[in-house]
């Protein structure tokens, strides 16, 4: 497991990167949209590759028998590269990045608590809740 928390942490260092590079890339393009679609673009190249090499998939037919809503996690993912893209110049990478992290962790609470989209249940008890409180006073502490 400890490989599994090596690639998180790194797949962390990559989101603080993309963020003033992404945010670069915007002064040249002149707009957080243009290039959260180079990005996009770039990513889904690379995925396609990706997917190319690791052979045969499902289909079409799959992606036809998943429900609607299940788009939702491409159109989520453009808006947050355009907010980070845009906030990043802004307010810094950190207070992006904090207010990012409690923001995620106040949603996955919520989630976690209710089992939204199949997830397990997991309680919101007062630990968690704090925790989460830190992080946003922290984001707050960053900002100022």
């Amino acid at each position: 497991m400890s490989w599994l928390y090596l690639l998180v942490a790194l797949a962390g260092t990559a989101l603080a990167l993309q963020a003033p590079i992404n945010a670069q890339l915007a002064r040249w393009l002149e707009h957080p949209v243009r290039s959260s679609m180079v990005s996009f673009t770039a990513g889904a190249l690379s995925l396609l590759v990706l997917t190319l090499f690791l052979g045969r998939w499902p289909g079409l037919n799959k992606l036809q028998e998943a429900p609607p809503w299940v788009w939702a996690g491409g159109l989520l993912g453009a808006f947050y590269v355009t907010v980070i893209i845009f906030a990043t110049p802004r307010i810094g990478t950190t207070a992006t990045f904090a207010l990012v992290i409690a923001g995620q962790l106040s949603a996955s609470i919520l989630l976690d608590h209710f089992g939204v989209l199949g997830l397990p249940k997991h309680p919101a008890d007062w630990i968690r809740l704090l925790g989460v409180g830190f992080l946003v006073l922290g984001a707050l502490l960053i900002r100022r």
